[in-house]
């Protein structure tokens, strides 16, 4: 990489962070990572999260506040776990826009230690937007890109599907009870990857790693993903690694083409009316990295297909399986037909 981006890296780490401070990344990162025991399994998490949501639903914009909730699930069949912890609503559209604000869950090491919950610090709950069946799927749908994502690369989030019973502290009131996952939190990604989080804008083709730059493009296109911007940092981190290795990582697909969500539009800067319509805004790369990326989802292509008839495809309406992955048959015709996919190599982009 010769361009600003890794003269800023190089910078921050010769020259900004303390002796000590080095040390301790370096101790921290020559040590084995081991996955948090939530992210360790796929099965269903059915769990409850009590909190003044009247409250929390109020705060439309601006910095959130914290309250106080508790989370209860049963393990194994085992008595029920209440574990003490803290929300506050995240997000900026879906804040504003749904009815249930997505939820940081801030937990407290000694309250969650020897539960499934140990070592996550902090974990996004993604909630449904409305609360109906048509909006619960909107939500399937996005754990399964997850789930494709994480059979493509190691460089994406882990997720995990739950099933929450909302209770209102304030009322004891019931208000919804639901599909939702918690998502892997941003550092902890980049420490299971041997890095760390680095926020630079201005990324442009070139200045990270080539061959990632390439899937990140073609699994946006796979999905129909056009909400998502390097150089911007929008719905993208980067995961930086000791030798100055830059690779970007792809998060929030509620308003891809896959999905399909009512409230989903593309951008009016784009050549395109509708999500479903697929564009490709890939960075540009080496032709050999595409030729490895387009390699890998022929690969992967039955495991991304089983994803719809295991147990969690069984939770998705058949309908919705069935479009879905009409719409991957259709991505697939594409690389795999010479003329198709050296257009679309050719409409890389050297910046967004």
């Amino acid at each position: 990489m010769t361009s600003v981006i890794r003269l800023m890296l190089l910078a921050a780490s010769c020259w900004l962070i303390p002796a000590a401070v080095q040390a301790q990344a370096d101790t921290a990162a020559s040590k084995p990572y081991e996955l948090q025991k939530l992210f360790s399994h796929d099965s269903v998490v059915r769990l409850t999260l009590s909190t003044n949501f009247r409250a929390l639903s109020r705060s439309r914009s601006g910095e959130s506040r914290y309250y106080g909730a508790k989370l209860t699930y049963s393990d194994t069949g085992a008595s029920p776990i209440t574990i003490p912890l803290r929300v506050r609503a995240r997000g900026h559209w879906r804040r504003t826009n749904c009815e249930m604000p997505p939820v940081l869950l801030n937990f407290w090491s000694d309250s969650s230690k020897k539960t499934l919950f140990a070592r996550l610090d902090r974990g996004r709950l993604v909630v449904h937007c409305r609360n109906n069946d048509t909006h619960e799927q909107y939500l399937l749908q996005e754990f399964q890109l997850y789930r494709i994502y994480n059979l493509l690369t190691p460089f994406s989030h882990r997720a995990r599907l739950v099933h929450v019973t909302y209770m209102d502290s304030a009322s004891g009131r019931q208000l919804a009870a639901r599909h939702g996952f918690i998502l892997e939190d941003d550092d902890d990604m980049a420490a299971r990857n041997g890095g760390t989080r680095t926020e630079l804008k201005g990324a442009k083709s070139g200045d990270l790693d080539p061959f990632t730059d390439a899937l990140v493009g073609v699994f946006q296109y796979l999905i129909g993903g056009t909400d998502w911007s390097v150089a911007g940092l929008h719905n993208i981190q980067l995961v930086t690694h000791p030798e100055g290795v830059v690779r970007a990582v792809a998060y929030d697909f509620d308003w891809s083409g896959a999905v399909n969500a009512s409230y989903a539009k593309p951008d009016y800067r784009l050549p395109i009316t509708a999500v479903r319509q697929r564009l490709f805004r890939g960075y540009c790369a080496p032709p050999e990295q595409f030729s490895r990326v387009f390699a890998l989802f022929n690969e992967q292509k039955p495991a991304i297909y089983a994803l719809y008839s295991d147990h969690i495809g069984r939770l998705m309406n058949p309908d919705v399986v069935r479009r879905t992955l009409a719409y991957f048959d259709d991505f697939y015709e594409t690389i795999n037909d010479p003329r198709r996919a050296a257009e679309l190599v050719r409409s890389c982009k050297q910046a967004q």
